[in-house]
């Protein structure tokens, strides 16, 4: 199983980075799939959930209206659109698979830095 991340790396304030998470080795379709991020000195934190199906979808309050979470089950990758980006969504930013019903994620990804700064 694999989840591996890319696209991220240093933007300003106001910029603009679009996330991309390969899978591979398990049903990527029978998966939830989340994006979250983890700050230093921060907890962990759920940015945001796309149903297997790809009908629906949720957002952390911090990100609403700015980030897109959608997925492409053919390709089996998930992405996460990031505009409008604050010094405050500064985090490494992992994405994961869940069965539906789960709270826990079964797999990760490694994680890509995203940096905002000017």
């Amino acid at each position: 199983v694999q989840l591996v991340e890319s696209g991220g790396g240093l933007v300003q304030p106001g910029g603009s980075l679009r996330l991309s998470c390969a899978a591979s080795g398990f049903a990527f379709s029978n998966y939830v799939m989340s994006w979250y991020r983890h700050a230093p000195g921060k907890e962990r934190e759920l940015v945001a959930v796309i149903m297997n199906a790809g009908g629906s979808t949720n957002y952390a309050d911090s990100v609403k209206g700015r980030f897109t979470i959608s997925r492409d089950n053919a390709r089996n990758t998930v992405y996460l659109q990031m505009n409008s980006l604050k010094p405050e969504d500064t985090a490494v930013y992992y994405c994961a698979a869940k069965r539906r019903g789960v709270v826990t994620p079964a797999y990760w990804g490694q994680g890509t830095q995203v940096t905002v700064s000017s």
